[in-house]
């Protein structure tokens, strides 16, 4: 970057200064209450979160499902099968009969029986060793929990480990697996959030040059996304909050958090070197980048608050816990970053015009090659618009092929012994039995049940795709029976999720209709497919929410029709896009990764996070496009200078991003995996491709129309200022001015 010694010093507005010039003011003022009262909220929301401990609830109950349905039924009559279950697997290469081996196995079980949240416990041995292998080496024994996987303590559950692989031996091998299995044995996030703050603060570095300068954004970040993680902390002991909202906190709250510390430093940075004191540079910096990033996190709370619109259970607070992650970087970012910069001033004065010296001696241009890449964009927008929609198109096809659904045991590591135990089970009675469906059926009182339990397994057993099923097993009022039906097919193939939709079409209407008798099909895998296809079914309602949102926001701000509707069209597709790369990464198998399903709820995530982070790089670009053209009236040269300014730090707070997202590929969740790719491509796509080559050649073809309003809405609309307080005319062209090489809009 270099100085400007031409242009003249900033000069103070003749107006009442806005909202965040005069929070910058505060702040400075009183920097060490202001760096104090951070702390302090940080280590007392942190002492607080740790002394009341975590209660992360999973809630994948969805009203009006046959599943859901099921298990309120099973509930209701007292069924042991209304709770899950854990599988013991063994495997004794010389028969599960062998001398000493069933006794051991006995005795162990008896154990487990007598285990806290152990409802039932069913030996391999039972109904004629209809659970034993037809090699005879492997066999299973089914524990039935008293509560779904998600709501049965981890104790228990390890409880249950330790006594059962107690029984284990040279000969016997013993394994467990399950839902409530997995989740006691889950591995915890892993170097992703320490390799992603590494990386962001060697971007950092390497774009100011100065250690000091680089970890004041990084800072900043840290203490939002402290304290975000203690307050969610406490809001899951009265809210429903996941499991697994920590890791996508961090993983939203430091690349945001980051990136809006950068943008308001970035600011800062070049009003110093503009000639202003120190003073002055963070009020300017605030009452400018400060109003855009305001209006770009909001943009990203609607977006997240869209998916309550969905009503998924646990979704709900996900959404919730990183909209609130988003406004505490907000916060930091407008009232930590001025203290914070009050009271390095001095030494991040000194270094930043010691290197814009260094710059002008060398003749560099401000913003040089991002002019160069406009202009060359400008002389032919068309090839380079159809080039960029042919790209991102061809990525986003994959994506209409995705199959949603769950990681099972099946991608779990070889390591632990829910993996081992899903093989075992393969191995010995076919993929099918690691996702076995639960069939409830309600006659007309005890013998009616019985009976209609009797023939539900009958009609089952001949239909396509089952491998087995078991008798039916009454509940304690005998008005209900469950049947227990053995897929040919894995829990994750699409044969399995065919197999439920054939049940509940056409094989147990037919027989509803001939006993009268209710059926339902429930189960883990009958329930995942439900939550697939109720996320399927409500992503048009929610898509529509957020972008008609967004698109208002868009339309209030800018005074304009057409910039609002190509926002979002772009964020659509940099979206579908990302989407397309997971499906191929984690579905189809790329890179060596294992196939499987998406996860159900990674779609409908990465879109609401995606496109409010996509409206923070629209908002950046095209305000600074508008204000060249208000000042201006020239389209073409607003384009041009817009990207100009802009095209470094939107890179530079992009690469933020995405090394901090893609540093959760190292995560060994799944789901983690997914959420990191998904969003580093997307914003590696947003940045590159659509600020770089789409708007640009989109805004040159619009031309002037580009800012066109309707009369009656331009009426009806409100009017905002992103860029500066209303009325502000006495500094109005030395700020213009200013602004040309800040690059922070």
């Amino acid at each position: 970057m270099s100085a400007h010694p031409t242009a003249p010093p900033p000069t103070a507005p003749d107006v009442r200064p806005g909202l965040f010039a005069r929070l910058a003011d505060w702040s400075r003022r009183r920097r060490r209450v202001a760096i104090l009262l951070w702390i302090v909220v940080l280590l007392g929301v942190t002492a607080a979160s740790q002394a009341a401990g975590g209660n992360w609830r999973n809630d994948f109950s969805l009203p009006g499902t046959d599943s859901q349905a099921a298990t309120d039924l099973l509930e209701r009559h007292g069924s042991a099968q209304a709770g899950d279950s854990v599988e013991i697997v063994f495997k004794d290469e010389r028969g599960m009969r062998a001398a000493g081996t069933e006794q051991d196995v006995e005795r162990m079980l008896e154990q487990v029986r007598g285990l806290p949240s152990v409802v039932d416990v069913r030996s391999p041995y039972a109904d004629g060793g209809a659970a034993v292998s037809e090699k005879g080496d492997v066999a299973y024994a089914t524990v039935t929990l008293d509560d779904k996987a998600e709501l049965v303590e981890k104790a228990d559950v390890e409880k249950i480990i330790d006594t059962a692989q107690e029984a284990g031996s040279d000969a016997l091998q013993v394994e467990l697996g399950g839902e409530a299995v997995r989740g006691a044995e889950e591995a915890g996030g892993g170097a992703a959030e320490g390799a992603g703050m590494l990386a962001a603060l060697v971007i950092l570095v390497l774009l100011f040059g100065s250690l000091v300068a680089a970890a004041v954004p990084l800072v900043t970040a840290l203490f939002a996304v402290g304290t975000a993680v203690g307050l969610i902390t406490l809001a899951g002991h009265v809210f429903t909050v996941a499991d697994f909202t920590p890791p996508i906190m961090m993983l939203v709250g430091l690349g945001v958090g980051v990136d809006y510390a950068l943008l308001i430093f970035y600011r800062y940075r070049h009003e110093l070197i503009r000639g202003a004191d120190r003073d002055s540079a963070a009020r300017i910096a605030l009452d400018a980048a400060g109003r855009t990033v305001f209006f770009a996190g909001c943009t990203v709370i609607i977006a997240l608050l869209g998916l309550v619109a969905l009503g998924l259970g646990s979704l709900q607070g996900v959404a919730l816990a990183v909209a609130l992650t988003v406004l505490v970087t907000m916060a930091a970012s407008l009232v930590l970053l001025p203290a914070l910069l009050a009271v390095l001033g001095r030494r991040i004065q000194r270094h930043v015009l010691k290197h814009a010296e260094k710059a002008a001696a060398k003749g560099r241009t401000e913003g040089g090659r991002w002019r160069a890449l406009a202009t060359a964009v400008q002389r032919r927008p068309l090839p380079a618009l159809v080039a960029a929609l042919v790209a991102l198109l061809a990525l986003s096809a994959p994506a209409l092929g995705m199959r949603l659904g769950f990681a099972d045991a099946g991608n779990d590591a070889p390591s632990t012994t829910s993996r081992q135990a899903y093989d075992l089970l393969a191995e010995g009675f076919g993929p099918g039995f690691n996702g076995p469906l639960v069939v409830v059926a309600q006659g007309g009182g005890a013998a009616g049940a019985a009976e209609a339990g009797e023939q539900a397994q009958a009609r089952i057993a001949q239909a396509d795709g089952v491998a087995a099923t078991t008798p039916p097993m009454p509940s304690e009022d005998g008005e209900v029976a469950t049947v227990i039906v053995f897929p040919e097919s894995a829990p994750q193939d699409a044969a399995t999720a065919d197999l439920v939709h054939d049940l509940r079409d056409d094989v147990l209407p037919p027989l509803t209709a001939e006993t009268g008798a209710e059926y339902l099909v429930g189960g883990a895998t009958a329930g995942t497919q439900d939550f697939s296809d109720t996320v399927a079914d409500r992503m048009p309602l929610f898509v529509a929410l957020v972008v008609g949102l967004s698109t208002l926001l868009l339309m209030v701000v800018f005074r304009s029709l057409w910039i609002p509707l190509k926002a979002a069209v772009l964020n659509l597709l940099s979206i579908g896009a990302a989407l397309g790369v997971i499906t191929l990464v984690f579905q189809e198998g790329w890179f060596g990764v294992q196939p499987g399903p998406i996860e159900a709820f990674i779609p409908v995530m990465i879109f609401a996070i995606v496109f409010g982070l996509s409206m923070d790089y629209e908002v950046f670009l095209v305000s600074r496009m508008h204000e060249e053209w208000e000042r201006t009236k020239n389209a073409a040269h607003a384009v041009r200078e817009g990207l100009a300014v802009t095209g470094q730090v939107i890179t530079a707070a992009a690469l933020i991003m995405i090394v901090v997202f893609a540093a959760f590929i190292l995560s060994p969740s799944r789901m983690l995996q997914q959420f990191g790719l998904g969003l580093a491509v997307a914003i590696l796509l947003d940045a590159l491709v659509i600020r770089c080559l789409i708007v640009p050649a989109v805004m040159q073809l619009l031309g002037r129309h580009a800012w066109w309003l309707p009369g009656p809405l331009a009426r009806r609309l409100p009017k905002v200022a992103l860029e500066r307080p209303e009325g502000a005319e006495g500094y109005e062209a030395g700020e213009r001015s200013e602004q040309r090489g800040a690059g922070v809009r």
